[in-house]
Parts: structure tokens; C-alpha cells; sequence
């Protein structure tokens, strides 16, 4: 089975599900072409282009995430075909790009756009509920104990960086997959690749966002750190997928040790299984659409 490779996360995931699906949907594709993609190929990719999205070879499953912000496990009652068929997309935004959402901060017009075209073209109707479920707590690995050696306490203002940035001139061309930041350079926010994680300027709440994909379940904050944090995580991991085209994508160490190791030695943290309350995406129908 094919699975996406996340070049730069930005996904609220489950503490913004319910954010996420109230906000006003109003943004919409002026136009946009679906084909089904029968290649076999393992490039699959979401790209933000400067009036739209280009999607190549995703399956239907990937695409609800997307639209929704949610992790894959808040996703139910899916029939088998929305992960097996995969699809190519060409869609343009009315009015043209807008602003990316912040990490953490929910669904952008990219987002929201996508939701009445999955309604429209695949007929995708959904409800929420609540469910409990398999969690992790991430806690400290010892009780009372301090960060690991690769955990600081952020110095980065990362308000004053993201002002100063606003004010440069935009970026030339389409936008294409981030550029991995320089070692030591001033870096806010998090960037997942395969066995590699780098967070900056960011309370640990953003951590579990980033490990609900990692791990395939709700992981919920329980150190009791606040402030914000800077570290580069690296443990062991296969690389999933091929990435999209120009994208700068470190290679996995294969001696590095595994996630659940990596957080104890590297962060001082520890997943601790436990069960909770989900916020899940229910299923109630959908179909393959009627391609262009």
C-alpha cells in the first residue's frame, strides 16, 4: 500500500477537527479536472500552485484528510476503494491563492475549497462523532525528571521573526516543497520527513499533532513542559512514497533507533498507552466520480 510522504506538516489534525469542520466553507474551486490515475507509479503528491492545487496519483482517502485536517485513524467507515484508487487533479481557487493556514491554526481556503468539490464529484457525505479509542499520553520518561539532551526551552521570537518576514518581497515562481532550514539557522515551526522531525519556537501540544500520524493514534500532552521548544528529532523510519518533484528530503538513517526509543533518549518523553475520547469523520456515502 502506497502512503503519502509529508514534506511540511502544518495539519491541526485532532485537537482542530472540530475547529476545522465548523468554519464557514465558502471558499470553492472556479474549475477543476479529475482523472483517475492507473500509472502504478509511486509519486503522490499535493502541490499548492499560485491559482490552485495540482494533485498526482492520491488516493480519494488522502484527499478527505487534506480537506478535513484530520489524522488517518479519524477517518471511518471508508469503503476499501477510496485507499486503492488514486486520482490527479487540477484545480483552480476563485480569486486565486491565499494565505497557507498557520501550523496548528486549522483549515485554509485550499482546504475548505476541497470539501463541496469531494461533495460535489465524489456525492461525499459525512457526520461527526465522538468515539473512545486506543490513545498515547506523551508524559516524561521519569517522573519529575528533566528534558532530554536534545530538548531546549526556545530563545526564538518567533511573532517578531514571522512580522519581519512578512514585510520582505513574496517568493518568485509557484510555490514548491520547503527547502530543509540551514543547521543553527532561527527556525519556528515543524517539518516532518522520514525519521526526522524538526520543531522550533512551538509549545509540546504541536508535538502531539506531529506524532498522531507517527503513530497511528490521538497523542495527547501530559509533561506538564510550557513555553516553547526547539529540537531535531531522528529515529528510524522507511521512506514512504516518492517525494514531489525539487523537493530536498534528508534520507533516513537506517541505524537510527525507533520513534517510541528516540523520544526517551533524545527528549526525555515517553508514549504511554492509554484510551480517550476521539473526534472521528464518519463515512455515510460516496462514490467514483464522473471523470471529465
Amino acid at each position: 500500500m502506497r502512503k503519502l510522504l509529508v514534506v511540511l506538516v502544518i495539519v491541526g489534525a485532532v485537537t482542530a477537527v472540530a475547529r476545522g469542520l465548523a468554519q464557514d466553507a465558502s471558499p470553492s474551486f472556479e474549475v477543476a479536472t479529475i482523472k483517475q490515475n492507473k500509472s502504478n507509479d509511486g509519486g503522490q503528491f499535493i502541490r499548492r500552485t499560485v491559482t490552485g492545487l495540482t494533485v498526482t496519483n492520491m488516493p480519494l482517502r488522502q484527499l478527505i484528510v487534506f480537506a478535513y485536517q484530520i489524522a488517518q485513524f479519524q477517518l471511518v467507515g471508508a469503503p476499501p476503494w477510496i485507499e486503492s484508487d488514486h486520482f490527479d487533479m487540477v484545480a483552480k481557487l476563485e480569486g486565486g491563492r491565499p494565505t497557507e493556514a498557520a501550523p496548528g491554526q486549522g483549515a485554509d481556503a485550499m482546504m475548505l475549497a476541497m470539501r463541496p468539490l469531494l461533495a460535489d464529484r465524489f456525492k461525499l457525505k459525512t457526520h461527526r462523532e465522538t468515539r473512545e479509542m486506543d490513545i498515547f499520553a506523551l508524559v516524561m520518561a521519569k517522573p519529575g525528571g528533566s528534558p532530554g539532551p536534545q530538548l531546549k526551552q526556545s530563545t526564538t521570537d518567533c511573532q517578531a521573526l514571522a512580522a519581519s518576514r512578512r514585510g520582505g518581497p513574496p517568493p518568485a515562481g509557484p510555490p514548491g516543497p520547503p527547502p530543509v532550514p540551514a543547521a543553527g539557522a532561527p527556525f519556528c515551526g515543524v517539518m516532518g520527513f522520514p525519521g526526522r522531525i524538526r520543531f522550533g519556537g512551538l509549545p509540546i501540544t504541536q508535538l502531539t499533532q506531529m506524532l498522531n500520524g507517527q503513530t497511528g493514534r490521538m497523542v495527547v500532552d501530559r509533561t506538564g513542559l510550557t513555553g516553547n521548544w526547539d529540537f531535531e528529532l531522528t529515529f528510524a523510519a522507511e521512506q514512504r512514497g516518492q517525494p514531489p518533484p525539487g523537493a530536498n528530503i534528508p534520507a533516513p538513517d537506517p541505524d537510527a533507533p525507533s520513534l517510541f526509543t528516540a523520544l526517551q533518549e533524545q527528549l526525555g518523553l515517553r508514549l504511554e498507552s492509554t484510551k480517550g475520547a476521539v473526534d472521528v469523520l464518519v463515512i455515510d456515502n460516496v462514490e467514483h466520480p464522473t471523470e471529465d
